[in-house]
């Protein structure tokens, strides 16, 4: 096996590409990041649109020392200091418009904002089946709170990283044509278990993996990228990366847009690329 440089970032995006069909990251894939990591100085990082209720644990099996690029770029985690740092925050006036465009088209999101080193959620209104279920799956964490039934969800002294919405039907499409229009970066897909569900997710404008990856490489001193995905809100990040790798399970426009293709992420797909490519 090659000698690692250490001149090289591998980041990868974690539902459907890192983690296997039941959203965890498997032991082979664990062991196989840890000996690398350990032994190889590998570096290694994910980028996610996951929020640090749900990262720290699910990585916490991994010997982890660089920052992890949660909310899709909105900010980085730092794993050894235990804390949120470089905040990428939605202006005040612009969270307020975006949640009236919302509201037009009869949905009322999801406000996430940065508090010390929780994350605070505000949510106004009656949460949808989908949505009492993503609630109660985060509910129980030391990193999260959700404070519902805020009638002033839109306005807060905290920094605002994050508006985000889930829904069955059209009412996101036309929220989403809309709010591209406002000096943002709204990103809109469905989720991979359930075609029909729609994400919108709206991060302060020139927010995105790729900007988040750029910074961890900086960080890092790294000069090359090599970055993994499966969804679209994964372009940006490959389009960053000096070699952008899709998973075989991977949408159309992700397996077009990527340098290379390998196994599904139900393989361990990432861990064995770079058992031979780190």
């Amino acid at each position: 096996m090659k000698e690692v440089t250490n001149k090289t970032l591998y980041v990868s995006d974690m539902d459907g590409t890192l983690m296997g069909a039941d959203s965890h990251v498997s032991q082979r894939t664990a062991d196989i990041l840890n000996d690398l990591i350990d032994h190889r100085g590998l570096l290694f990082t994910v980028a996610t649109a996951r929020t640090t209720a749900t990262v720290v644990p699910l990585m916490s099996g991994i010997h982890a020392t660089l920052p992890f690029i949660i909310l899709s770029g909105a900010a980085l985690w730092n794993p050894i200091a235990h804390r949120i740092e470089q905040v990428q925050a939605i202006p005040p006036n612009l969270v307020t418009q975006v949640c009236a465009i919302f509201e037009r088209h009869g949905v009322r999101p999801f406000v996430y904002r940065q508090h010390g080193n929780l994350i605070h959620t505000h949510h106004y209104g009656t949460l949808s089946q989908v949505e009492h279920e993503f609630v109660e799956a985060r509910r129980y964490t030391p990193y999260k709170r959700f404070l519902l039934d805020d009638a002033d969800y839109h306005t807060s002294d905290d920094a605002t990283m994050l508006i985000f919405a889930m829904s069955h039907g059209d009412a996101l499409e036309r929220v989403y044509r809309e709010v591209q229009h406002v000096n943002c970066s709204p990103i809109l897909y469905y989720d991979n278990n359930d075609k029909q569900l729609a994400l919108l997710e709206v991060y302060a404008a020139g927010s995105d993996k790729a900007a988040a990856v750029r910074r961890v490489a900086q960080l890092v001193g790294a000069d090359r990228i090599v970055a993994f995905g499966d969804n679209d809100n994964d372009l940006p990040l490959l389009q960053a990366a000096d070699h952008g790798v899709a998973v075989a399970n991977a949408v159309p426009t992700l397996l077009a847009a990527a340098d290379e293709v390998i196994g599904p992420n139900t393989d361990d797909s990432v861990a064995l690329y770079l058992i031979h490519n780190a």
